[in-house]
C-alpha cells in the first residue's frame, strides 16, 4: 500500500495450522518492551523462528482458522507488522487480533478458500494443505475481495474489507489517520467532523 492503492503484493513467506496464538506469534515474557519496532525480534520466536529469519518485507503469512487466538496483546500484530509482513491470510481471526491488526495497519485477509483448512495447531500439520503455497507470489485486492496467486495462476475469494477498515489500511492504520484527520481539520474547521 505505500502508493495508496490497497492492493498488496507480496510472496507467501509460511503456511501455518489453526489457532495460532498470541503466546505463538509473541510470547508473553517480552511484553514489558514498549517500542513496537523491537516486538519483531521476537516474532515466532519459540515455535517458528526461521520464519522472522527469513521473512522480507511485503511477505505474507497464510493460516488456517482463529489466527491471533489466545491473549488481546497488541504485540501479536505490532511485531507481525514491524517485522516486515505485509498481510496476514487466514480462515478466520480471532476478533481481537483483526482490530489490533487493522488498527496497526496491518492488512488481515479472511479467505477460507485460500487458506489452509483442517483440524491442526501449530504443533500439527494441517489435516489439508493450503490452497496457497510457501514461495507463491501473490497479488491481494483488500477492497474487491480477491487473492490472485500469481505463481499457480489462481483466484481465491476472500471477504472484503469494510469501508472504515479499508480507511484505516490506506492511511497505514489507526494513529496515522487520525492524526491525518485532525492535522486536515486544523487547517480547515468547516470540515466535516463526522
Amino acid at each position: 500500500m505505500p502508493d495508496g492503492s490497497l492492493k498488496l503484493r507480496g510472496r507467501v513467506r509460511a503456511v501455518l495450522g489453526d489457532n495460532i496464538d498470541t503466546d505463538i506469534i509473541y510470547p508473553g515474557r517480552y511484553l514489558n518492551i514498549t517500542d513496537r519496532e523491537k516486538t519483531a525480534e521476537h516474532l515466532f520466536e519459540l515455535v517458528y523462528p526461521e520464519i522472522r529469519a527469513g521473512l522480507q518485507p511485503g511477505d505474507v503469512i497464510v493460516a488456517g482458522r482463529n489466527f491471533g487466538c489466545g491473549s488481546s496483546r497488541e504485540q501479536a500484530a505490532a511485531a507481525l507488522k514491524f517485522a516486515g509482513a505485509g498481510a496476514v491470510i487466514a480462515a478466520s481471526f480471532a476478533r481481537i487480533f483483526f482490530r489490533n491488526a487493522i488498527n496497526l495497519g496491518l492488512a488481515a485477509v479472511v479467505s477460507p478458500e485460500a487458506a489452509v483448512v483442517g483440524h491442526a495447531s501449530a504443533c500439527q500439520p494441517a489435516a489439508r494443505p493450503a490452497m496457497l503455497a510457501a514461495g507463491d507470489e501473490l497479488e491481494i485486492d483488500l477492497v474487491a475481495g480477491e487473492i490472485h496467486d500469481l505463481t499457480q495462476d489462481r483466484i481465491f475469494p476472500s471477504a472484503p474489507l469494510d469501508p472504515r477498515a479499508a480507511e484505516l489500511l490506506a492511511a497505514g492504520g489507526l494513529i496515522p489517520y487520525l492524526k491525518r484527520k485532525y492535522i486536515d481539520q486544523r487547517r480547515n474547521p468547516c470540515l466535516d467532523t463526522v
